[in-house]
């Protein structure tokens, strides 16, 4: 059981603000129990929730794994990881829009402004981390270090990158004596980060409640000076893939945590107690809350492919409108299915999603931009590169929806920073 220890506070007498930021005294900080002498019970309704939640994952990944070729889901889940990698503060990464941030990605030189090369650089961050965290054999402290420096790498706290902290931190308030919560002292954490390695390497629990509580112990040890956030939310990543529940296809919870930002921190409060009961009632809490996400995040995703099915086939009712019936076996049936999983494309690039000929591909894309299908946004007469309209605003409607609180930004505006609404 987790247990408070009591801690002195020396303070730096020339810190600036207030009286009560120089001030010495003592305070408590919560040392969480190690993962494998956690003893609960799980109740059977929320045993039942997360089954559910397990089960839609499931599904969800496996209609994507069936794809040899990149799947229209992967394009909204790459996306969406903007708001997994960048930091709290950097509101404005936050805001860069899903087509920005693609063209970027595409073509380096598309972004004027810097700022969307600058996300998709946290979005690669994060995946080479995810990968170096789904590596066979056990997890280590020196893996997730070796993550936390990769989400840093580039920033101004670089240099706290895959540093263990040797001092005390705090959340909230000015120093330990005033703060909303004090992770353990920095003594306790590297043996902490140790069993929570051994923990994610096993498998004593479902994919999602280890995924839950690895969450709730890593930002309960808040091992870095900086960085805590995007690691922990590597971390639930990671070890629902490890797991093998989402191979390929994460759906998009932590934003639904994030949109219940105060029932996501009152959860992780109430688990920092050193009552059995109480600990164990906040665990069955917590898990709920999550499996809860994890649901909410699938009926999103299953909506956004819902919504992408409907604009493919008025893509196809749009090109027998301008074109009339065209062979069945003809280049442009072969491409136009493919576009809300490659929405940015060249006639190279098309060719090798096709297997058809750049010849047949050039007069497909022909017969697609007539038909409005796409449109070309860069390039000149040797490189033209073509987006599939209505893609990209299909992903900003399903990140707003995702951060209001109902998932209808109409009837409740979003909680967060999110891209600008669609101007029609």
């Amino acid at each position: 059981m987790g247990r408070f220890v009591e801690c002195r506070w020396e303070p730096d007498l020339a810190a600036p603000g207030p009286r009560r930021a120089r001030a010495a005294g003592r305070f408590r900080a919560f040392v969480p129990a190690p993962l494998a002498q956690i003893p609960f019970a799980l109740d059977p309704k929320v045993a039942a929730d997360i089954a559910d939640a397990e089960r839609a994952m499931v599904l969800l990944d496996a209609g994507v794994a069936r794809e040899a070729g990149p799947h229209r889901l992967e394009v909204l889940a790459r996306l969406l990881l903007r708001a997994e990698a960048v930091g709290s503060s950097q509101v404005e990464g936050l805001v860069v829009s899903p087509r920005r941030l693609a063209l970027a990605d595409y073509d380096p030189s598309l972004d004027t402004t810097g700022r969307a090369m600058e996300v998709v650089g946290n979005i690669r961050a994060l995946e080479d981390a995810l990968a170096l965290g789904r590596r066979p054999g056990r997890f280590t402290a020196v893996d997730l270090c070796s993550i936390h420096a990769r989400l840093l790498a580039g920033t101004r706290d670089e240099h706290l990158g895959g540093q263990v902290r040797t001092e005390q931190n705090w959340i909230g308030g000015h120093t330990p004596l005033d703060a909303v919560f004090v992770p353990p002292p920095p003594t306790a954490v590297p043996s902490l980060l140790d069993d929570l390695c051994a923990y994610v390497s096993g498998d004593d629990h479902s994919p999602l409640v280890q995924a839950a509580l690895a969450h709730a112990q890593f930002e309960t040890i808040h091992p870095f000076a900086d960085g805590n956030g995007r690691t922990g939310r590597a971390l639930l990543q990671l070890v629902l893939r490890r797991r093998g529940l989402c191979s390929r296809f994460v759906p998009p919870i932590s934003l639904t945590l994030a949109t219940r930002s105060k029932a996501y921190v009152d959860g992780l409060t109430a688990s920092r107690t050193d009552d059995e009961t109480a600990h164990t009632t906040a665990l069955n809490g917590w898990l709920e809350f999550v499996a809860a996400a994890a649901s909410t995040a699938c009926a999103h995703a299953e909506d956004y492919d819902a919504r992408i099915a409907v604009l493919t086939q008025t893509w196809t009712e749009r090109v027998r409108a301008v074109h009339g019936e065209i062979r069945a076996d003809a280049a442009i049936w072969a491409l136009l299915p493919r576009l809300p999983a490659a929405p940015l494309v060249t006639a190279r690039s098309a060719a090798t999603l096709t297997t058809r000929s750049e010849r047949a591909i050039d007069a497909a894309i022909a017969l697609l931009v007539a038909a409005g299908v796409l449109k070309q946004v860069a390039g000149g007469l040797r490189y033209r590169l073509y987006e599939a309209t209505g893609v990209f605003d299909l992903v900003t409607a399903a990140e707003r929806r995702l951060a209001s609180p109902i998932g209808d930004t109409a009837r409740a505006p979003p909680t967060r920073a999110v891209p600008a609404r669609l101007r029609r």
